[in-house]
């Protein structure tokens, strides 16, 4: 059972709440696209299969901030990562890379990996913790990259810290392999390092970068690198499909979350921590991890997964306040777990009301 079954019209009652505890708020299809549209300038010309100035001085944008030589634009983080890893793997004669048991490419993408660019994957570590240097010595070579992902999303959001991050990729590079960044949350990991978000990416060989995450943007990401890796990575975005006939809209809808998201991400990632540790006192809850590391975090409740839903759905109807959508089981018996991203909207609530609200509902779930 991958989750509890929601009510048919649970997304009715989150539309109708006032407050959330996420860093969205629900809008509609076409307030989306008005939002997209009024970030641009009205005399901007629309690219032609991602040339123009639009889309070309947003790379050249992302370029600076990544601290990178180039960067495209991608419809997809799952397209550009692979093209990217193949890249990396025939410049070094091999098919081999390597990245955490929970990586989105392992999880999430039906071995496209393998299926699509011929590639073989060695898992690093323990599923349920960061990757530590006397993994990486287990590794078996020659890889053609490693992948590492700031923050860890499926174990909480966590990072290791810089000094071990630095030893990490220096070692990788040691025995012959590129390092990649699956970065798409670099804007809420940068906070923790109180680094520029260049001197994060500038570690790696190359980084995708999401642009509907943190940024809150439609959907869309960037692959930053070299210039010879982009070139080359812009024939592979043409022979999968993904050199669109338009690619501006990405672009438009990111640079609202671009020009004010981002360096609101300490704020963020304060509030994150005052709830975790009200939170971190109430029996039968967890946070992972205790101290939240960005603004992503993950909660853990024991009880019974639909009666916790339940509450949760009646709260919301009943005091307009939304904590979490379906919950997903956690590794213990009895137990579930909820992921948290913190954002605008949920500055609006305090962390005592959040302690009140998961109190109420533990209550009901015993």
């Amino acid at each position: 059972m991958l989750a509890c079954v929601p009510d048919p019209d649970w997304q009715a009652v989150m539309w109708r709440c006032e407050r959330r505890l996420s860093s969205r708020r629900p809008v509609s299809a076409a307030q989306s696209l008005r939002e997209a549209a009024d970030a641009l300038d009205e005399g901007v010309r629309p690219d032609l299969y991602g040339e123009g100035q639009v889309v070309e001085e947003f790379e050249s944008r992302l370029a600076g901030l990544l601290g990178m030589q180039a960067v495209a634009l991608f419809p997809s983080g799952t397209m550009a990562q692979q093209i990217a890893l193949r890249i990396h793997c025939e410049q070094r004669c091999t098919r081999s890379v390597a990245w955490h048991p929970t990586c989105h490419l392992e999880l999430h993408e039906h071995a496209g990996y393998a299926h699509l660019h011929g590639l073989k994957a060695e898992l690093i570590g323990d599923r349920a913790r960061l990757i530590e240097l006397d993994d990486l010595t287990r590794l078996k070579g020659p890889l053609g990259a490693v992948l590492l992902e700031l923050p860890q999303r499926e174990i909480g959001g966590q990072l290791p810290e810089w000094q071990d991050l630095v030893e990490q990729v220096n070692y990788v590079r040691d025995q012959g392999a590129a390092v990649h960044l699956d970065g798409a949350r670099i804007w809420e990991a940068a906070p923790y390092y109180d680094r520029p978000h260049n001197e994060i990416a500038g570690l790696f060989d190359s980084s995708y970068v999401s642009l509907y995450k943190g940024l809150l943007g439609l959907s869309g990401s960037v692959l930053a690198g070299s210039e010879d890796l982009i070139d080359q990575a812009r024939v592979w975005r043409r022979r999968h499909g993904g050199t669109l006939a338009r690619l501006f809209p990405f672009v438009a809808a990111a640079l609202p979350g671009l020009e004010n998201l981002v360096a609101r991400m300490p704020t963020f990632l304060e509030h994150a921590r005052q709830i975790a540790a009200v939170l971190r006192e109430i029996p039968d809850v967890e946070v992972i991890p205790s101290r939240p590391q960005t603004p992503l975090f993950h909660i853990q409740i024991r009880g019974d997964r639909e009666l916790l839903w339940r509450r949760a759905l009646e709260i919301a109807a009943g005091q307009g306040v939304w904590l979490f959508g379906p919950l997903k089981p956690a590794l213990l018996p009895g137990t579930s777990m909820i992921e948290v991203n913190i954002g605008e909207p949920a500055l609006e609530i305090t962390a005592a009301e959040i302690a009140e609200l998961f109190t109420q509902l533990t209550a009901a779930a015993a």
